[in-house]
């Protein structure tokens, strides 16, 4: 956390990423049916938003081992969210192809979150 180039949670790739999943993820269910709109929509649209919240909240922390438990907590949800859109799909909510961008999208925020996690691990044992 002290990259001079990092002035703020907003300036972490890894949250932008997660920023934009969860827009993503906000437009791809304002097409589902009314009565989706508190159950698949809603679980959808909060596991989406944990994601890029619980980066924002681990970083304000301003403690690597805080930072890594929520950076964990953001990955957990991106684990729902996953299990959201493909369960959507099977249901008939969405087609494969309506969730194959925010699907790849899950797939690199993944890699992304795991990476720094490990990195940061890695900073702490030095210590």
């Amino acid at each position: 956390m002290s990259d001079p180039a990092i002035n703020s949670y907003q300036d972490l790739r890894v949250w932008q990423d997660g920023m934009a999943l969860a827009e993503a993820c906000y437009r791809l269910v304002a097409g589902f049916p009314r009565e989706e709109l508190f159950a698949m929509s809603s679980q959808i649209r909060r596991a989406a938003t944990s994601i890029p919240a619980n980066i924002a909240e681990g970083y304000g922390r301003e403690n690597t081992q805080s930072f890594i438990q929520y950076l964990r907590i953001a990955n957990g949800s991106l684990k729902e969210l996953e299990t959201h859109l493909l369960l959507s799909e099977r249901v008939g909510l969405l087609d494969k192809r309506r969730i194959a961008t925010p699907m790849e999208q899950c797939a690199s925020l993944g890699k992304m979150l795991r990476s720094l996690i490990r990195s940061l691990q890695r900073k702490v044992s030095k210590r």
